[in-house]
C-alpha cells in the first residue's frame, strides 16, 4: 500500500478519531502486525500537537505464555506501579488510540476459566479508575491488517497479498478517499440525522422479528437517546470513537427484555470464535444460550459478573451499510459490528441518558445503564430482520424493514 495513503489513514485516525489536542499526552495499543504504520500514527500525532506519545505493543504468543505459566494469583495482583499508573491516566486524561489486527483465532487453546478467574479478581480494583476517566477523554478504535488475520480472511492468497487486500478493505470502509476528512463529517452528518428522528420517536420499546427464529423485545429508558458516528468529551472535546462506524445506538433498560434473538455472524471473544448461537431472555437477562461452536465459552461470557448476562446496548445498522455490502466477513467485532444490526451484552453507555453530564455515573446506572465489566457485541442483523418501534403514545412505527432502515 502506497505510503501517501497509509499517512492519510494515519492523519484521519489522529485527527479526526482521536482529534489529539495541543499539548495532551496520547496512548496507541497496538499490535506487531503494522510497526511502520504506527510510526506513521505517532508521527500525525505529533504534528497535530501531542506533547507526548506512548506506544505499547501486544502479542499474543506471549499472552499465552503468561496465562500458561502464571497463577491466577499472580495474573490477578494489580502492583502499585499499575494502580500509580492508573492514576496518572485519571489525572491526565490521555487521548488512548487502540489498533486492532491480532488472529482471530490467535489465542486457541489457552485456558479461557483461568483468564476469566484473574479478570475477576482484577475488575473491581480498577473499576474506579475506569469509571473516573468515563466519557472525559477521546479514544478511538482503528484497524491494520495482520498476517494470520489477512490470510483468515483470504487463504487463497499469498501472504503479502492477502496483507495488501486486507488493507484495501480497511482504507475502503474506513472511507479513506481523496479527502478522508470531509467525508467523515457528512458520514457523521447522516448519523446524526437519523438519531435525531430516533430520538423524536420518545421510543418504549424495540420489537426484533426475523424468519431465523428472532423474536424479542427490549425496553428503553425514557431519558435516553440514540447516538451514532462523532462525539463530544465531557472536556467539550469531540472525536470519533470507531473507526470505521455504521450505527445508531442506545443503551436499553436493565431487565427489560424477553425473548429468543439468533447471531447471524460469528463472535470473536478473547481470542476464539463462538459460531452458530442464539440467547434467549428472560426479565432481561440472558437464561440460556446456545452455540454449535465455544458454547461453554459463551456460558463464561455471560456469568463474568451479575451484568454480564444483560444487555447494555442496541445498536442499528443496515445490511446496505459499505462493511455490508464489501461482502467479508471480518472476524473482526470492529467490522463486523458495522455490517449489522447487533446488541451488546453487558456494560451500557452513561452517555445515552439525556442530560448525562450533569449527572453522575451511579445516577445514570439507577435509571437503567447496566454495568458490567465486559462490554460483548454480537451481531444479529440480515436481510430477514424486522425492526418496529413501540412509541411512548403507543404508536407502532416502522425501523427496519427486512434489514434496511424503513424510513
Amino acid at each position: 500500500m502506497k505510503v501517501s495513503v497509509l499517512r492519510k489513514y494515519a492523519r484521519l485516525i489522529a485527527r479526526s478519531g482521536a482529534n489529539v489536542q495541543k499539548g495532551q499526552d496520547v496512548i496507541i495499543w497496538a499490535d506487531l502486525d503494522q510497526p511502520k504504520f504506527v510510526e506513521l500514527l505517532v508521527d500525525e500525532c505529533y504534528k497535530a500537537g501531542a506533547r507526548k506519545v506512548k506506544v505499547e505493543f501486544d502479542y499474543q504468543p506471549l499472552e499465552k505464555l503468561h496465562v500458561r505459566h502464571q497463577s491466577v494469583t499472580t495474573m490477578a495482583k494489580v502492583e502499585e506501579w499499575e494502580k500509580a499508573r492508573l492514576q496518572h491516566r485519571v489525572d491526565t486524561l490521555p487521548c488512548t488510540i487502540y489498533l486492532e489486527s491480532e488472529d482471530p483465532d490467535g489465542l486457541k487453546g489457552i485456558n479461557q476459566k483461568k483468564i476469566a478467574q484473574a479478570r475477576q479478581k482484577r475488575y473491581p480494583i480498577v473499576k474506579p479508575y475506569q469509571d473516573a476517566m468515563e466519557n472525559k477523554y477521546q479514544w478511538c478504535i482503528a484497524a491494520v491488517p495482520g498476517a494470520a488475520w489477512a490470510k483468515k480472511l483470504f487463504p487463497e492468497l499469498p501472504k503479502g497479498r492477502a496483507i495488501e487486500k486486507l488493507w484495501e478493505a480497511i482504507l475502503f470502509t474506513s472511507r479513506v478517499t481523496e479527502d478522508p476528512v470531509a467525508a467523515w463529517e457528512e458520514h457523521n452528518k447522516d448519523l446524526h440525522d437519523r438519531c435525531a428522528y430516533l430520538n423524536s420517536l420518545h421510543i418504549k420499546q424495540l420489537r426484533y422479528k426475523g424468519d431465523n427464529g428472532t423474536d424479542l423485545t427490549v425496553g428503553l429508558i425514557p431519558e435516553g437517546q440514540f447516538k451514532g458516528g462523532g462525539d463530544t468529551s465531557l472536556k467539550g472535546i469531540f472525536y470519533n470513537p470507531n473507526i470505521p462506524t455504521e450505527e445508531c445506538f442506545t443503551s436499553p433498560m436493565r431487565g427489560e427484555a424477553e425473548g429468543i434473538v439468533y447471531a447471524t455472524k460469528p463472535l470473536s471473544y478473547q481470542g476464539q470464535l463462538i459460531e452458530n448461537f442464539c440467547v434467549r431472555f428472560e426479565k432481561g437477562k440472558a437464561v440460556e444460550v446456545k452455540a454449535e461452536k465455544n458454547q461453554a465459552l459463551l456460558e463464561q461470557m455471560i456469568s463474568m459478573d451479575e451484568g454480564a448476562a444483560y444487555l447494555g446496548e442496541c445498536a442499528l445498522v443496515p445490511v446496505n451499510s459499505p462493511i455490508s455490502e464489501s461482502g467479508m466477513l471480518f472476524y473482526s467485532t470492529l467490522f463486523d459490528e458495522n455490517a449489522a444490526c447487533h446488541l451488546a451484552l453487558g456494560m451500557g453507555f452513561a452517555d445515552t441518558i439525556q442530560g448525562y453530564e450533569n449527572k453522575t455515573l451511579d445516577e445514570c446506572r439507577a435509571m437503567g445503564i447496566n454495568d458490567s465489566m465486559i462490554h460483548v457485541d454480537f451481531m444479529i442483523g440480515y436481510e430477514g430482520l424486522d425492526i418496529d418501534a413501540l412509541t411512548e403514545d403507543g404508536q407502532l412505527v416502522p425501523i427496519f424493514r427486512r434489514g434496511r432502515w424503513a424510513f
